[in-house]
C-alpha cells in the first residue's frame, strides 16, 4: 500500500516540476462499443469516507473506495493528521479515526495535487482545529481560487494566508474555540458547502448553511451515517442545512457506489459509435447527481437503468446504453448542480445531435481545474463542431452525424476535458488528439485500458 501512495504522490510531484506528459490518440472503432464495465468509486464519497472515517471513533471500513491520485492525496493527508488509514486491496480500506476535535498538527506540507474537493473540504477540517498547517497542490490546482471557502470559514476564527487572489499555497491557523456559522451561499456550490458542514462538527451549538439550490447532498447522508444530527429543510428551490455541533461520530462501513462522472464517459462512447451496447454497473444514481441522464432522457437517448438497489446510503444501479439517434435540447440554468461535472461531456454528445444544444448557466465552470466553458469550446471547434459562447452559456451546433475532427486538444490537465476529447475521437471522421493524458488517473484509474476492453480505438502517441 505504501508503495501505491508513494507512487501516486511522486507522479503528482514529477508533474509540478518536469511536465511529463502523455499525449493520446483517439480514433473511430471498426465496430460498436460492446461489454461491461464496473465504474470506478464515487470520488465525491470516497474523499468523505476518508475524511469523515478520520474524525470518527473506532475504525471504519469502506469497500469500492476509488484509488485514483486525487483520493490517494486524501488519504496521505489524513494520515499526517493522524489518522491510522490502511488499504487492505480491491477498493477494501480501513480507517481508525482520531475523533472530533483530534487531529494533529502535520509534520510536512499537505499536497493535494490536483484535487480541488479535497483541498477545500479539508480547509473546512483544519479551520476548526487548534492546529497549523500549510497546503499546496499541483499548477493546475495553484492557480484555482481557494477565497469561496477560506473567506466564510475565517468567521470561526480560524486565519488563513495565500498568495495573491487566495490561491494556494495556504497557510491555515485553526481556530482555538471554533464558532458555529450561520451562511448563506452565493452560488450553489457543494464543496463550499461541505467545507461549512465539516468546520461546524467541531464548533459549539448549531450551524446552518442556505442553498440556493439544492447541490450534491453526499456530506449530508454521510454524517447521518456517521452518527451526526443533521437536519435539512426544503426552502424553495435549494434548502436549509442545521448540523448539531461536537457530536461523537462513530466508525462506520461505507459501500462507495460507481462514480456517475466517470461513467458519463463510456455511457457517451456507447451513445455516439453506431453498434454500440455497453452495460455500466454500479453507477450512483443519487437524485443530486443525475442532470445527465436528464438531459439524455430529453435528447432521446436509448439507456435503461436496471438492479436498482441502495448501497452505503446511496442509490444505485446498472446503465444498459445503447447507440441511436439523438435531437438537440436547451439545457436549463437550475440543472448545473447535478450535473456541474458532465457539462464537458454533455456538449461532447451534442455535437452528434440534430441541432442545436444550448447549455446554460454554465458560470461555474471558469472555476474548475481549468475554464473548462473555454476549453470545452475549444475542443469543439477545434474539431470541426460549430459552438458559441454567449455570456455563460455554451451552444452547440449540432449536425446529426459525426464531426470532422482531426484536432489537437489543449487538456490544460484537466482529466474531463482529457476523457472528454478521447471519447470525442470515437465518433469524429478524423483522429482526436490530446496533448496529455496523464492526469486521467486523477479520477478514472484504467480508464485508457478499461475503454479499450470495450473496444474504444486509444493509441499512446
Amino acid at each position: 500500500m505504501k508503495v501505491v501512495l508513494t507512487r501516486a504522490v511522486a507522479l503528482g510531484q514529477d508533474r509540478m516540476n518536469a511536465d511529463m506528459t502523455r499525449p493520446m490518440t483517439s480514433r473511430r472503432p471498426p465496430a460498436g462499443l460492446r461489454g461491461t464495465m464496473a465504474i470506478p468509486g464515487d470520488k465525491s464519497i470516497s474523499h468523505r469516507a476518508l475524511m469523515f472515517g478520520a474524525l470518527a471513533v473506532g475504525e471504519t471500513r469502506i469497500t469500492g473506495l476509488l484509488e485514483g491520485e486525487d483520493v490517494l492525496r486524501t488519504a496521505q493527508a489524513m494520515r499526517l493528521l493522524g489518522a491510522d488509514i490502511e488499504n487492505h486491496g480491491d477498493g477494501r480500506w480501513s480507517v481508525a479515526g482520531r475523533g472530533i476535535g483530534g487531529l494533529v498538527e502535520p509534520a510536512d506540507v499537505l499536497d493535494m495535487g490536483n484535487s480541488g474537493t479535497a483541498a477545500r473540504l479539508l480547509c473546512g477540517i483544519l479551520a476548526s482545529h487548534p492546529i497549523f498547517s500549510v497546503m499546496t497542490g499541483d499548477a493546475s490546482l495553484r492557480g484555482r481560487p481557494m477565497r469561496r471557502v477560506t473567506d466564510p470559514l475565517a468567521a470561526t476564527g480560524a486565519r488563513f494566508t495565500s498568495r495573491e487572489g487566495g490561491r494556494l499555497p495556504l497557510a491555515i491557523e485553526g481556530a482555538v474555540d471554533c464558532l458555529p456559522l450561520e451562511y448563506t451561499l452565493p452560488v450553489a456550490s457543494a464543496q463550499v458547502k461541505s467545507a461549512i458542514l465539516l468546520a461546524g462538527l467541531n464548533a459549539r451549538g448549531i450551524t446552518r448553511v442556505t442553498e440556493p439550490e439544492a447541490t450534491r447532498d453526499h456530506s449530508e447522508n454521510m454524517l447521518k451515517h456517521f452518527g451526526a444530527e443533521v437536519i435539512v429543510e426544503a426552502s424553495g428551490a435549494g434548502r436549509i442545512i442545521h448540523l448539531t455541533g461536537q457530536p461523537e461520530l462513530l466508525g462506520a462501513n461505507v459501500d462507495v457506489p460507481g462514480d456517475p462522472s466517470s461513467a458519463a464517459f463510456p455511457l457517451a462512447a456507447a451513445l455516439l459509435v453506431p453498434g454500440s451496447r455497453v452495460r455500466l454497473n454500479g453507477v450512483g444514481l443519487n437524485p443530486l447527481r443525475t442532470g445527465l441522464l436528464a438531459c439524455l432522457a430529453e435528447m432521446g437517448a436509448d439507456i435503461a437503468v436496471e438492479n436498482r438497489r441502495i448501497a452505503g446510503g446511496e442509490p444505485v444501479g446498472d446503465l444498459v446504453v445503447s447507440h441511436g439517434a439523438l435531437r438537440a435540447i436547451d439545457v436549463p440554468p437550475e440543472r448545473a448542480p447535478s450535473m456541474i461535472d458532465e457539462y464537458p461531456i454533455l456538449a461532447v454528445i451534442a455535437a452528434f445531435a440534430a441541432g442545436n444544444t444550448r447549455l446554460r448557466g454554465l458560470g461555474e465552470l471558469r472555476v474548475k481545474e481549468s475554464d473548462r466553458l473555454a476549453a470545452t469550446a475549444a475542443m469543439l471547434s477545434g474539431n470541426g463542431v460549430a459552438v458559441e459562447i454567449e455570456g455563460d452559456d455554451l451552444i452547440v451546433h449540432g449536425t446529426g452525424g459525426p464531426p470532422g475532427g482531426g484536432g489537437l486538444v489543449a487538456t490544460h490537465m484537466d482529466h474531463r476535458i482529457a476523457m472528454g476529447a478521447l471519447v470525442l475521437g470515437q465518433g469524429t471522421a478524423q483522429a482526436v488528439r490530446i496533448d496529455d493524458g496523464a492526469f486521467i488517473d486523477t479520477s478514472f484509474p484504467n480508464f485508457f485500458i478499461a475503454m479499450r476492453e470495450l473496444g474504444a480505438v486509444l493509441d499512446l502517441a
